[in-house]
């Protein structure tokens, strides 16, 4: 089975009545423990005057900060309608056909600052934390999700392809290693102009949305790095590379 991981967005649609998240009920319920550390810090920090600047947000989202201090009783939102933003609209969940959805809950893993790992069924509430983020008494975000994390995605990664469709700062919480290092690829996006590339992160979460809604729809799981990038190459100009142990994925757009 192809594991497919994506990275959070800032835009989250939160709800004003539903019930509150239930810890119990989540994917990945090892992670619980550190999950109601970083909330309950997030909490108190989002409660202080300095909570702009260690969040790194102005003060025009006053009220998604304060949402944050809220986060036992904020109604929950199911993570395939939580988030919003380029890669959500170009990936399309709503749109997805009934079988395409049950692949998208079993093979799209959603990296979150504050929950850890996610998947599209999971119901948690609206918050604003980046896992870019040092929260005082407990540091860089990463750096607390990493031990974590490496449990819980090994497992789930198994012998699985690894799409990686996260930011930077989403993928330092996790790199594959080992075995499964030799299956990780990560997706990369480049504009080609009269023979030039330029990286374009706008257009790059709009196509990695696209990418992962062609693999869910194609109903294949590619076995290996090469597998994958032949099938990605049925749509896109695509380049496969070996990049240390893993491989990156090129897709190359053109004026």
């Amino acid at each position: 089975m192809t594991l497919i991981l994506l990275p959070p967005s800032e835009g989250k649609s939160g709800r004003s009545r539903g019930n509150a998240v239930q810890l119990p009920s989540l994917s990945f319920p090892e992670l619980n423990e550190v999950r109601e550390t970083v909330l309950e810090s997030l909490a108190k920090v989002s409660s202080t005057a300095d909570a702009y600047g260690v969040l790194g947000v102005g003060a025009s989202l006053k009220d998604e900060v304060e949402r944050n201090t809220r986060w036992r009783s904020e109604p929950s939102v199911p993570v395939s309608e939580l988030y919003s933003g380029v890669l959500y609209d170009a990936l399309g969940y709503s749109t997805l056909s009934p079988g395409t959805k049950r692949r998208a809950n079993s093979r799209l893993l959603v990296m979150s600052a504050a929950w850890g790992a996610l998947r599209m069924a999971d119901r948690v509430p609206a918050y604003r934390l980046s896992m870019g983020t040092t929260l005082p008494g407990l540091g860089p975000l990463a750096s607390v999700w990493r031990d974590p994390l490496a449990v819980s995605l090994e497992q789930a990664a198994g012998k699985s392809v690894i799409v990686d469709c996260r930011s930077s700062t989403y993928a330092a919480a996790w790199r594959p290693s080992g075995e499964q290092a030799a299956k990780w690829v990560a997706v990369s996006v480049v504009r080609e102009r009269g023979g030039v590339r330029s990286v374009v992160s706008h257009n790059a979460k709009h196509t990695r949305g696209l990418v992962a809604r062609h693999l869910l729809e194609s109903g294949k799981d590619p076995g290996t790095p090469k597998a994958l990038h032949k099938l990605i190459s049925e749509r896109w100009n695509a380049e496969l590379e070996r990049t240390g142990a893993a491989w990156t994925l090129t897709v190359v757009e053109h004026d």
